[in-house]
C-alpha cells in the first residue's frame, strides 16, 4: 500500500507541477507569481518531478514550438511526423536538451518572458541529481515492498514526467473527441479528466491555447484549474483573466 500510495504521490504532484508551473505558467502565462514564489516553485517542480525534472525553460520554449507548428514537420512532438511513441519522444528529448545547452537557435517569439533559473536547472537536470532521486526511490522500494508486482511501478517513478508527455502528446493526438474541429489531430482524452488534470482536454487546449480552465464542457472538470483558482484567491498566484 506504501508503495502505491508513494507514485501516486509522484504522478499526481509531478503532473501538478509540470501543468501548473511548466505549462501554464512558463509556456503559456496565464498568471503571474513573485519571483520568490517563482523560485520556490522551482524547487518544488524538482522535488516532485525528482529524477525526471524537467526545466521551465526548456519545457516553455519547446511547448510554444509545438502551439506553433502543431503537426507539421517542424512540431518537436507529432504522431503524424514520427513512427511511433519512442521515436517522438527520443525526439522531443533532443530538441529540448538542445534548447537548454543553446546547441540550436530559438526564434525569440518563443523565449520571450520564459522563466529561467540556469544555476539551479544545471544542479536539478544533472546526472547527479537524477542519481540521486533514482537512488531514493530504490531504497524506499526496497524498505516498502510487500509484493513483486509492485517492483514493476519503480520504472514509472524514473520516468513519470516523460509517460506524461507521451500521454498527452501520442495519444492525446490519436484517441478521444473533438469540441472543435482544427486543423490538428488535437483530441480531448476523458470527458472527466482524472487522470491528468486538465492536461487531458488538449483539443480545447490547442483551440484556445491561452485559457486558464482548459475545460469548456460543464463535465470537463480541470482540477488544475481549480488549484489555481484557490491560490489566486489567496494572493500566491494572479490570474491574468478569469
Amino acid at each position: 500500500m506504501a508503495v502505491i500510495l508513494f507514485v501516486l504521490i509522484l504522478w499526481y504532484g509531478g503532473l501538478f507541477f509540470q501543468s501548473f508551473f511548466l505549462h501554464r505558467y512558463a509556456a503559456h502565462q496565464v498568471f503571474t507569481m513573485s519571483k520568490t514564489m517563482e523560485r520556490i516553485t522551482f524547487v518544488l517542480t524538482w522535488i516532485f518531478q525528482g529524477s525526471s525534472y524537467l526545466s521551465a525553460y526548456g519545457y516553455g520554449i519547446m511547448h510554444r514550438m509545438h502551439h506553433a507548428f502543431t503537426d507539421t514537420e517542424k512540431d518537436p512532438h507529432s504522431p503524424k511526423y514520427d513512427d511511433n511513441l519512442f521515436a517522438m519522444m527520443w525526439k522531443t528529448k533532443t530538441i529540448y536538451q538542445d534548447i537548454n545547452l543553446d546547441r540550436i537557435a530559438v526564434d525569440p517569439r518563443f523565449t520571450k518572458n520564459v522563466p529561467q533559473w540556469k544555476s539551479f536547472d544545471r544542479f536539478a537536470s544533472s546526472r547527479f541529481s537524477r542519481l540521486l532521486w533514482i537512488a531514493l526511490y530504490v531504497l524506499f522500494f526496497v524498505y516498502f515492498v510487500t509484493a513483486w508486482w509492485q517492483w514493476l511501478l519503480l520504472p514509472v517513478a524514473f520516468l513519470m514526467a516523460p509517460i506524461h508527455g507521451v500521454i498527452i502528446n501520442w495519444f492525446g493526438h490519436i484517441y478521444g473527441y473533438v469540441n472543435f474541429q482544427m486543423k490538428n489531430t488535437s483530441k480531448n482524452l476523458f470527458r472527466f479528466d482524472f487522470l491528468m488534470m486538465g492536461e487531458g482536454y488538449h483539443n480545447n487546449h490547442h483551440k484556445h491555447a491561452n485559457r486558464a480552465n482548459f475545460g469548456v464542457k460543464w463535465y470537463e472538470i480541470d482540477i488544475t484549474y481549480v488549484i489555481i483558482r484557490i491560490l489566486n484567491s489567496v494572493g500566491i498566484i494572479q490570474l491574468k483573466r478569469v
